[in-house]
């Protein structure tokens, strides 16, 4: 065949390559139904094909076993935003249009109605950019070190609109809570909500529900940060103390390592709104985990330890009494526990101790909040009487992958905690890397975009924005059970930690931070502005302040520790035993026919399961070598101990990767019907009474388990 054959050929017959193959075989089964829904020609080529009609169609639906409904039609606000298809909306809305207009008499042109449903539509397009992107066009850098973004996806004018339509009413269809608006109104509510000093990411959200219950949280003429004139004295009252005692502390130490909180002052009121709004909303109690940044004015200011105890570990006393053995740890590694109380709500707080290997303490917080909702008899439907909430540096949470790790435990089985709360203290440095050298993304933030988290970013000179977000926050935890993200954009006023000088890497940042007023002094302006406090107030709290810090000094100086931190509560009169005759040692023997009885139960499996003719086998020699006390392996050991435990009424948890059948198939302590895929637990079948077994098929990860395991523990 010459080129010339071959080419008039491929133009013949070319339709009917591979790639075409699923739309041919729809427009045959169209065909087949009805002959003159398709082109003449096709009807030709059909015709001639001489199939039947049945298999044609079969032929069109697709494999037998093929999902139902796959793939799933992409839809919602993210795509349609971004496909532009907005014909289904178009007719929607013009349907509305037409039906208020006779609802109200008045009659509507088809050009009338075509352009009303173009200003909705077109207004709905920059209503869903300020959702989309209007976090990029906030007032986040309380330095602004970064240039202005272009706000053209932003303007009206990119959407059609001139400055003589901004005053044009435009349907909106309770979109921002409002029927109709004009541009103007649109655009305000717009750029108050997204793009002032708070932002908000949260339309990479599939849950509809989610979505809405933010949009609804957030958007609309009255849904302003506002607080009274009580809230924003409280707020203003947290700057103080925080304030003032890195101040004193300055003053007192200087030069000591304390890792201030300097200008990130905001988080103390924050945490105690958090605190606050948890309370109100069921939580009972918080378990905090944060590194060394701010960590000694948290334990302060937010958790109650007492000054004189912390200004006594300053002049180098020991945290804990002579008796407790062990050499200590720096002030900024140490926990505490206490118990809170607003608005009648009691909350008990408690901060992990923490080492100086950064998140690592995320997952232990994790897994002690698990066991503590497990003691409190939480179900799968609501365990939020208990938060988990975890204070990061801006490098560490985009560095570290042991968050990444958190993330994807957040929702599988035996690990999930109601939802955990986290803030970002971005002071925009990694002890001396800028952000653009730590981490490939915009925000530190953006990891927790892999489980859909909703994520709120603050400007820390504005301490209500920051408030707000945390109160939000809490409330999406609260209702959804779901981990959320708060970002708080601030910077850090001295080094890395105050003996070390950030100008040799950093000098044009910290020329701008040695000329910017604090948080403290930036609100206290403001509020005196407002008329809610006068300079002669903020000047007498300022010195009470003071005056408490100088007593508590002087107390330090005397101060003798009577226990450890961590000994109260359930470990309450725990001490060390030399004694190898002391009874707490216990009898780990168990008896022979106890023994047996659990071999028996262990190897036994319902009437109608089908097991594997493998495992059957491995439960036979089980049995036979229980029984017969020889050829007992390590596994069987295990078993036996376990279901020893069990029947002390101890609860058993074991989780890693592949723990139910074992890496080398050596457990096997959960079954599997051959047919069903049903599960059998013989551990938890061998008495009506005893503890519960419960064994996890943890995620492949290395370090987040292995974390959460030891604070579950």
């Amino acid at each position: 065949m010459s080129r010339q054959d071959a080419n008039a050929t491929f133009a013949l017959t070319s339709f009917l390559y591979g790639g075409n193959a699923s739309y041919i075989e729809d427009l045959y089964a169209r065909y087949e139904a009805n002959p003159a829904s398709v082109d003449a020609e096709w009807q030709v080529f059909f015709k001639s094909l001489k199939d039947d009609p049945a298999s044609v169609t079969k032929s069109a639906k697709g494999a037998s076993w093929r999902k139902p409904n796959w793939p799933i039609r992409a839809n919602g606000d993210l795509v349609a935003a971004l496909d532009g298809n907005w014909a289904e909306t178009e007719k929607a809305i013009g349907d509305k249009i037409k039906g208020k207009a006779q609802t109200r008499g008045v009659e509507l042109s088809s050009a009338d109605v075509q352009q009303a449903t173009r200003d909705s539509i077109h207004a709905l397009m920059l209503i869903r950019a300020y959702r989309i992107r209007g976090h990029f066009h906030a007032k986040l850098d309380p330095l602004g070190l970064e240039p202005e973004k272009n706000e053209e996806e932003l303007d009206p004018r990119s959407y059609g609109f001139t400055d003589a339509d901004l005053d044009r009413k435009i349907f909106l269809d309770k979109v921002l809570g409002l029927e109709f608006a004009t541009m103007r109104e649109i655009v305000a509510i717009l750029r108050r909500t997204y793009c002032e000093t708070l932002g908000v990411e949260f339309m990479h959200i599939s849950d509809p529900l989610q979505k809405a219950w933010i949009q609804e949280r957030i958007e609309g003429k009255d849904k302003e940060i506002a607080f009274t004139r009580e809230g924003k004295r409280a707020i203003l009252n947290k700057l103080v103390e925080a304030d003032g005692f890195e101040k004193f502390l300055d003053v007192k130490y200087t030069g000591t390592k304390r890792f201030g909180l300097d200008g990130a002052e905001a988080l103390v009121p924050a945490l105690e709104q958090i605190i606050k709004r948890g309370g109100n909303l069921g939580v009972r109690e918080i378990a905090f985990g944060m590194a060394h940044r701010g960590r000694l004015n948290v334990l302060t200011q937010v958790l109650g330890k007492p000054h004189r105890v912390l200004f006594h570990e300053f002049k180098g006393g020991s945290a804990t009494p002579d008796e407790v053995e062990g050499s200590g740890d720096v002030k900024y590694h140490l926990g505490v526990s206490s118990d809170r109380e607003f608005d009648g709500n009691k909350v008990h707080l408690s901060l992990a101790p923490n080492p100086s290997h950064l998140e690592i303490v995320d997952p232990v917080v994790l897994g002690k909040v698990r066991a503590k909702q497990d003691q409190q008899g939480a179900t799968p439907e609501d365990r939020t009487m208990v938060m988990p909430l975890i204070i990061h540096g801006d490098a560490a949470f985009a560095g570290q992958g042991v968050v990444a790790e958190c993330f994807g435990l957040s929702a599988l089985k035996g690990y999930r905690t109601g939802g955990s709360l986290h803030f970002i203290v971005n002071n925009q440095i990694g002890f001396t890397t800028y952000p653009r050298y730590s981490r490939s993304s915009p925000y530190p933030s953006d990891v927790a975009k892999m489980i859909e988290a909703p994520i709120f970013h603050a400007n820390g000179d504005d301490p209500e924005a920051v408030v707000f977000a945390a109160k939000v926050a809490t409330e999406f935890r609260q209702k959804f059970q779901k981990p959320v993200v708060i970002d708080m954009f601030c910077y850090r006023r001295f080094g890395h930690n105050e003996g070390d000088e950030p100008s040799f890497t950093q000098p044009l940042m910290y020329k701008k931070i040695r000329a910017h007023p604090s948080t403290l002094d930036l609100y206290s302006t403001k509020l005196v502005g407002e008329g809610i406090v006068t300079d002669g107030e903020v000047e007498k709290m300022k010195a009470d302040w003071r005056a408490r810090l100088e007593a508590e000094h002087e107390a330090g100086q005397g101060y003798k520790p009577n226990k450890a931190d961590w000994l109260d509560g359930r470990w309450a009169g725990l001490k060390a035993s030399n004694d190898t005759d002391d009874p707490r040692r216990g009898n780990t023997g168990v008896d022979e026919k106890v023994l047996k009885e659990i071999g028996q139960k262990i190897t036994a499996v319902p009437k109608d399961f089908k097991v594997h003719k493998t495992i059957q086998r491995f439960l036979d020699n089980r049995r036979k070598a229980i029984e017969s006390g020889e050829g007992i392996d390590w596994a069987t050991g295990e078993a036996l101990a376990f279901c020893s435990l069990l029947l002390d009424g101890h609860r058993v948890r074991l989780s890693g990767q592949d723990c139910e059948r074992g890496t080398f198939s050596q457990r096997h302590s959960v079954l599997f019907d051959q047919e069903t895929e049903a599960r059998y637990t013989s551990f938890n079948h061998i008495r009506e009474e005893q503890g519960r077994y419960e064994v996890l098929n943890s995620m492949l990860s290395e370090e987040a388990v292995l974390g959460y395991e030891y604070g579950y523990s």
